[in-house]
This record gives C-alpha cells, sequence and structure tokens, in this order.
C-alpha cells in the first residue's frame, strides 16, 4: 500500500505541470499552421451523424444479453477479423507510435508489430478453447476453472483496469483534436466520450462490429490519400534515407534494442491474449472455423497497414524537423498537407481509430458488470429485459468513469509511457489467470490469486523504489506471477469437487463443437448486409461531396475515386445477396 501511495502522489505532482506543458506546445503548433475549416466540421459532423445512426438503428433488434455482448453469435469472420484489428488499433498509433516513428524511424513498425504474434496464437491455440467454453463474458469460465472468489477478483479488478486503459485512448483521441481544432483539451475528451456512448448504448456488439467494419474503410481511404502527399513533401524516400539514414534500420533508438523487444512481445502476447475485447472477437464468432480466421485475418491487417500510417510520420521529420513534442507529428502533418475537408475526414479517421477501441471495451467490460457481477452477485434470477438495462446502465456509467479519468492522462508523460505504466503494474498479473488457466490444468485457485496479488506488489515496488528499466522491471514482474501461477500446480487439491469440476471442463475443451446454423442468424447477416451497403453508399458520398473543393489536386482527385469505389461496394452489397461481411 505504501509503494502505492508513493506512486499515486508522484503522479498528482507532475499533472498540473504536465497539462500546463501540453497546452503551451499546442498552441506553438498551431500558430503556424492552418485550423480547420467549416468544410472539415460538416465532415465530422455528417461522420457523427452517421455512426450514431447504426448504433440506434441496430438497437431496434437487440432483444437479450446474447445479442448485446455475442451479436447472437452473427458477426461474420471477415467483420470480426477487421473489428478485432479496429479494437486493438487504436488512435494511440497516430499519437505514441507516430511519435517514436517521427524520433526512431522504422522502429516504430517493429514495436507495433507486437501485434502479429497474439493474433496468430489466438487463432491456432486459444480460439478454438474460447469457444467451447460457451462463454457469454470473458472472465466467466473463471469460477469453473478455478473458484468463485478468482471470478470476482478478476472481474472487479478487470473493470478497474480497463477504466485506467480507456482512459488512456480517449485522451490520445482528444489530443488529436485539440491540436487540430480551436477547442480545448478538456472539451475535445468530453465531446469524444459522449459520441462513443451514443451508438455502443444502443446497438451493443452489433453496431460496434458495423461501426469498426465502416470505420476501417474512411481510415483506410483517408491515410491513402495523406501517404504519397506527406512522401512527396519530404523529398521522396530516398532522400528521408539520405538525410535521417538511421531512421530506416529496425534497432534505432531504446526501444529498438532487443532486450526492450522481447520484453514488450512477451508483455503484448500475454496482454492481448487476456484482452477481453480480443477475446470476444473470438467468442462471439459463429463457429470455431470463423473464430480461428478472425485470428489470421486480424494478424495480417496487424502486418501490412502499420506501414501505410507511420510513414508519414517519419516523412514529417524532414517537413516538419522542429516538431517539440514528437507525439504530434501525424496531426501536424495532416494540418500541414490536406486541403480543407479532407482534413476533416482526416479527423473522422482518427475518431475512427479511438472510437472502435472505446466502444468495443465499453461492450465486453459491461458484460462482466452485469453476467459476473450483478447476475452473480445481486440479481441470480434477473430477467432478460433487466439484464438488458443493466448492460445499457453500465455501459453508460463507464463511458463517464473513462471520460472524467481522461482529463487526468497527461501527468502519467503521455499517451505511450502511460500506456506501459499500466499494463506493467496491473494487466499482467490480472491476465495470467485468464490466458493460462485456459491452457494449464494444474494450477490451482491460490496460485491464481498470489499471482494477480504478487505481480501487482512487485510491479508497484519496482516502479517506487528502484530505478531499473522499464523492460528488465517489467519482465521481473511477468517472471513472478508467471511462477506464482505455475508452482500452485505442485500443491495437490483435496477438493474432490474442484478436482471433477477442472476435468470436465478441460475434458469439454477438448469436444469440437457441432456446427448448427440458426435461422436468426441468417436473419442478421441480411440485415447487416443492408446496413454495410447504406454505410457504404453514405461514406461514398461523404467523400465525393468533400473532395469537389480541391479536385484540381492530386488529394481531390484521390478523395473522389476512393467516393466511386464506395458507390460501387455499395451497390454491389444491394444487388448480390451472398453474404460476405
Amino acid at each position: 500500500m505504501s509503494a502505492f501511495l508513493v506512486t499515486f502522489f508522484q503522479i498528482k505532482k507532475v499533472t498540473a505541470v504536465r497539462i500546463g506543458q501540453h497546452i503551451v506546445k499546442q498552441k506553438a503548433i498551431l500558430y503556424y499552421m492552418n485550423k480547420l475549416q467549416t468544410l472539415d466540421y460538416a465532415a465530422i459532423f455528417l461522420y457523427m451523424i452517421m455512426v450514431s445512426g447504426i448504433g440506434i438503428y441496430l438497437g431496434r433488434f437487440v432483444k437479450n444479453i446474447n445479442d448485446y455482448f455475442k451479436g447472437g453469435n452473427s458477426v461474420s469472420w471477415v467483420a470480426n477479423g477487421v473489428s478485432n484489428f479496429m479494437t486493438m488499433f487504436s488512435t494511440s498509433i497516430f499519437v505514441a507510435y507516430a511519435g517514436i516513428a517521427y524520433t526512431h524511424g522504422l522502429v516504430a513498425l517493429a514495436v507495433i508489430w507486437c501485434s502479429v504474434p497474439p493474433s496468430i496464437f489466438a487463432a491456432m491455440v486459444l480460439a478454438k478453447r474460447w469457444q467451447r467454453a460457451g462463454i457469454i463474458s470473458p472472465v466467466e469460465f473463471l469460477e469453473t476453472r478455478f473458484n468463485a472468489p478468482v471470478r470476482q477478483l478478476l472481474s472487479w479488478g478487470g473493470v478497474a483496469f480497463k477504466v485506467l486503459d480507456e482512459m488512456i485512448k480517449l485522451y490520445a483521441i482528444g489530443l488529436f483534436v485539440a491540436t487540430a481544432t480551436n477547442i480545448s483539451l478538456e472539451t475535445a475528451i468530453l465531446s469524444c466520450g459522449v459520441v462513443v456512448l451514443i451508438y455502443t448504448v444502443a446497438g451493443g456488439l452489433w453496431a460496434v462490429v458495423v461501426t469498426d467494419v465502416v470505420q476501417f474503410i474512411i481510415l483506410g481511404l483517408a491515410t491513402v490519400i495523406l501517404l504519397p502527399l506527406s512522401l512527396q513533401a519530404a523529398g521522396g524516400l530516398s532522400n528521408i534515407g539520405q538525410l535521417y539514414p538511421e531512421h530506416f534500420t529496425f534497432n534505432n533508438g531504446p526501444k529498438g534494442q532487443p532486450i526492450y523487444l522481447l520484453v514488450y512481445y512477451v508483455m503484448v502476447l500475454i496482454k492481448y491474449c487476456g484482452n477481453w475485447a480480443f477475446m470476444q472477437r473470438f467468442y462471439s464468432a459463429e463457429s470455431e472455423a470463423d473464430a480461428k480466421k478472425t485470428g489470421f485475418m486480424s494478424a495480417a491487417l496487424f502486418l501490412l497497414f502499420p506501414v501505410i500510417f507511420l510513414l508519414p510520420a517519419i516523412a514529417a521529420r524532414v517537413i516538419l524537423p522542429d516538431l517539440k513534442d514528437p507525439e504530434m507529428a501525424y496531426v501536424s502533418v495532416c494540418l500541414k498537407l490536406l486541403p480543407s475537408g479532407l482534413m476533416g475526414l482526416m479527423i473522422s479517421a482518427m475518431f475512427a481509430a479511438t472510437m472502435s477501441t472505446l466502444s468495443a471495451e465499453y461492450n465486453v467490460t459491461a458484460s462482466v458488470v452485469t453476467s459476473d457481477i450483478y447476475k452473480r452477485i445481486f440479481k441470480p434470477h434477473a430477467n432478460p429485459k433487466e439484464l438488458l438495462l443493466v448492460a445499457r446502465i453500465s455501459t453508460i456509467i463507464l463511458g463517464i468513469l473513462v471520460t472524467v479519468g481522461a482529463l487526468f492522462v497527461g501527468g502519467f508523460g503521455g499517451a505511450f509511457e502511460a500506456n506501459k505504466l499500466f499494463t506493467g503494474l496491473f494487466a499482467i498479473p490480472m491476465v495470467i489467470p485468464l490466458v493460462f488457466g485456459i491452457l494449464m490444468r494444474k494450477p490451482n485457485p491460490t496460485g491464481a490469486i498470489a499471482a494477480v496479488f504478487g505481480g501487482v506488489i512487485v510491479g508497484l515496488y519496482l516502479n517506487a523504489y528502484t530505478d531499473l528499466k522499464w523492460e528488465i522491471s517489467t519482465l521481473i514482474e511477468m517472471v513472478v506471477c508467471f511462477v506464482l501461477f505455475w508452482l500452485s500446480g505442485f500443491l495437490k487439491s483435496n477438493d474432490a469437487s474442484y478436482v471433477q469440476r477442472v476435468s470436465a471442463f478441460f475434458a469439454k475443451l477438448n469436444k469440437p463443437l457441432a456446427i448448427v446454423k440458426k435461422e436468426k442468424t441468417n436473419d442478421m447477416h441480411s440485415i447487416l448486409q443492408r446496413l454495410y451497403g447504406v454505410a457504404l453508399a453514405c461514406t461514398g458520398a461523404l467523400f465525393i461531396l468533400l473532395s469537389i473543393p480541391s479536385i484540381a489536386d492530386y488529394s481531390g482527385k484521390t478523395a473522389m475515386i476512393a467516393g466511386i469505389a464506395c458507390l460501387i461496394a455499395a451497390t454491389i452489397l444491394f444487388k448480390f445477396k451472398k453474404e460476405t461481411l
């Protein structure tokens, strides 16, 4: 407890200073760059109307918590894979990772590719287990695998960590919006937080997945427009390579060192495989085969798309060499190069990235509050209507907590550093039982609880009282957590009912699920496909409309082509009944 208080008050002490420094840097950047124009704000407004409308419309079809939290198991692997990519993506890539790319170059790719191994591991090993567990929340199986106290510890502790983790993501998008507009950081955070809630509360997982697919399209198209503009402004890749040759290596800077990357990759592998939203994409799939495809598609997207996203930040080192805050690299190059209207689309794309993450986390965290806390402890016999109401109220409360907390993230040293701090302290200890509990039969409830408390205590001590580098302290914490969990397997349980329950649980995990096609699933396929068509048509119209003022430029022509492509795709979805999404 003393270590926690020391860390907490050290953070409180620097919060005011960090926020003040942020405001000064924000004004310095905006002094010499164009702010958003009326057309940009119109683009943002229309985008918000579209995603909100999707959530409200899909809310009509949500009848119970299975629909709300699992989409009635009617989400295809294509949509699930895209949604999983967007959920794990977030605006951090345009703020935190863009800062790494601006400062150290391609090493940012080496860092962000840490997302590939978890997706492959989940596809090959974990997907079928999550499917066979038959869960509606990510921690539901813990009571069967261990006991009720472990389930409650991971439920309450996990909800608290999720609130902290999502604060960072909302801070990142608020930072981006505040830098690009005339509004304050606080107003930007509050506005973004409210918009996410509108469609998440109404439509549940269906709204999350559909908006993720639409946002993926907008994000990809907007970034493809920016990429050639930034490379041209920087004189091409060859010019960047001549001026900053070290930027084209994968070991430049402290984050490119082998020990750092090793620890970071292991940490992310454990964290992602125990991430609730990540798990949800697999156990909400239609079948075991679809769950496996979801993982491989996510891995492919994580491997390919970061290249497109991070090259403009590297080019910014030549275009804007004197940026005081590297995390402003992406937004700064956008403001400098994109014309009116298209800048609004890019802002919308930034909204898309973090809104996808936040909406997914709100939904899956509410599933834990509803199923593992409210129903399990307070109202075991609650009817479906009551549980659906609790699910929506939980989502609202979580959104409010995250939004308010995001106002104080600046005191932790920025988005990337805050993410590292919270992950090392809390995520690793809590996901060890969640990940290895479904893989290893012998460890018992004592080991699960010891891993959580032991890991947090070690993490707090290392951060408060030692000068060890982050990678060393995190490695120590991971080893301590796993060893405590693993050693408990050598303690033989005398509880016959526990042994029998665990044996039955692992027997269930080893038995493939029968493929059953539900009539409701097919009905929702048709509804979702029509909705994808409408959303694509609206997106295409938006791109075409905003391309007109700059049609003489390359960016305008590219936006026009992107808009036409969206309209063609929408026509295909309306014309053909084959369910592809």
